[in-house]
């Protein structure tokens, strides 16, 4: 433990550090303010033993500069030593930034037990600050996983809902255009009947590896939007951008090459509606995006799935 000294007085300064010493705890010296204020930002100290009566910067105006340099949540206990009695003095010195008095001439019994309560409450507060940490990395880890999905561990639905409603947002706000893609496995159900629920997860969570791998920009969003479906936000995409990552979605569930014998191709594939607009202010919301990549995922398994449909929506002027 280290103690920053503030003190003028050669002699007093001799004697308080002596006792701390005898106390285990490792004396730094300053003998007025401004190097009172250096000596703190260099060397950190765990407690401040500080003079009153200081030549020119008085302790008050110290005490008020180190609370200054303490980033938040940081705490040093401040110990003014003094010679003055009066109440003012003491309201003074607290208002400035001290926690406790010590009065002159400095008894080493009690300056011994001041420190003593000052370490109690150091530990207390860390032992405080480590529990928050640990409840603040607690709830950050809930509130991700409350966002995934349990089976396939991208965005689940309530995250995609969140995402769609603040980029269509940003969209209008900046005018630029917002495209979703729809995704749904061709003939899942099929699948689940032919191969088993398990087989038919583990297929699931492939798909949604794939996904996730053609999916690279960092503001794009990949979620599980429901049973067998997944979708797409990508932000700042128009159509043409939208029709390339859905082609780039159906080549990579191609290559997984898993096996589907109960359809023609012989391997699970995909569907993909992508459609893409410029949020006007005409009143609408991201659910008529949705309905109409909702369409154009429609018109893909009509014809014939295993590909892109696409739906493009003229911007409202506004």
């Amino acid at each position: 433990m280290k103690a920053l000294v503030i003190e003028d007085s050669q002699t007093g300064l001799a004697v308080i550090s002596q006792h701390l010493e005898r106390m285990g705890i490792l004396p730094i010296a300053a003998t007025d303010g401004e190097a009172g204020v250096a000596a703190f930002r260099q060397h950190n100290p765990d407690i401040v033993l500080l003079d009153v009566v200081l030549p020119g910067m008085d302790g008050y105006e110290v005490a008020r500069r180190i609370r200054a340099i303490e980033q938040s949540g940081e705490w040093t206990p401040i110990i003014f030593l003094t010679a003055r009695t009066a109440d003012s003095d003491l309201v003074q010195g607290i208002t400035a930034g001290g926690d406790d008095y010590l009065f002159k001439p400095v008894s080493e019994v009690v300056l011994a037990a001041k420190v003593r309560a000052m370490q109690r409450i150091l530990q207390m507060r860390y032992s405080l600050v480590v529990l928050t940490r640990k409840l603040d990395a607690a709830n950050q880890e809930l509130t991700r996983l409350t966002s995934l999905d349990g089976l396939t561990g991208l965005a689940n639905r309530r995250h995609f809902d969140e995402t769609m409603q603040r980029e269509w947002r940003r969209a209008a706000r900046y005018k630029r255009p917002l495209a979703l893609a729809l995704v749904d496995v061709d003939n899942f159900k099929q699948f689940n009947d032919t191969y088993g629920h398990l087989a038919g997860d583990e297929c699931l969570k492939g798909v949604a590896g794939a996904l996730h791998a053609v999916s690279r920009r960092p503001s794009d969003l990949v979620a599980r939007y429901g049973g067998e479906e997944f979708a797409l936000v990508l932000p700042e995409t128009d159509l043409a951008g939208a029709k390339r990552v859905g082609e780039g979605l159906c080549d990579a569930i191609r290559a997984l090459r898993v096996e589907h014998r109960a359809t023609a191709p012989g391997y699970v594939s995909i569907s993909v509606g992508v459609a893409s607009m410029m949020p006007g202010q005409d009143g609408t919301g991201p659910q008529s995006l949705i309905a109409e990549a909702d369409l154009a995922l429609y018109a893909a398994k009509a014809g014939g799935r295993d590909r892109v449909g696409f739906k493009q929506i003229e911007p409202v002027a506004g």
